[in-house]
């Protein structure tokens, strides 16, 4: 696991703005709650990482819906890439101590 400090700003345009609602009913606020979550757990997206350094970070909002977001840092905002819910092993890495 790996720790980021806690964000300050959130980067939303016209390129990821709406996406993971229309994806996935993940709607942006859902995206930023999780990374408030003190359980959350923060993993290098080593797979994805090719042009820039990638995370995923598996964290709960404020209503207990536990989400996987694939997220970069660019300008010191967090971007999200994408967002969903959890499969049945993600629970599991989530509720692991660190």
């Amino acid at each position: 696991m790996i720790t980021i400090k806690e964000p300050h700003e959130f980067e939303w345009n016209k390129g990821n703005k709406d996406k993971n609602w229309l994806k996935h009913k993940v709607k942006n606020e859902e995206c930023e709650e999780i990374f408030f979550d003190k359980k959350k757990k923060i993993l290098k997206d080593v797979l994805h990482s090719g042009k820039e350094k990638r995370f995923i970070i598996l964290g709960k909002t404020k209503k207990e819906r536990l989400l996987f977001v694939v997220f970069t840092i660019r300008n010191k905002k967090v971007r999200v890439i994408s967002a969903r819910d959890v499969n049945k092993k993600e629970v599991i890495l989530y509720e692991e101590k660190s």
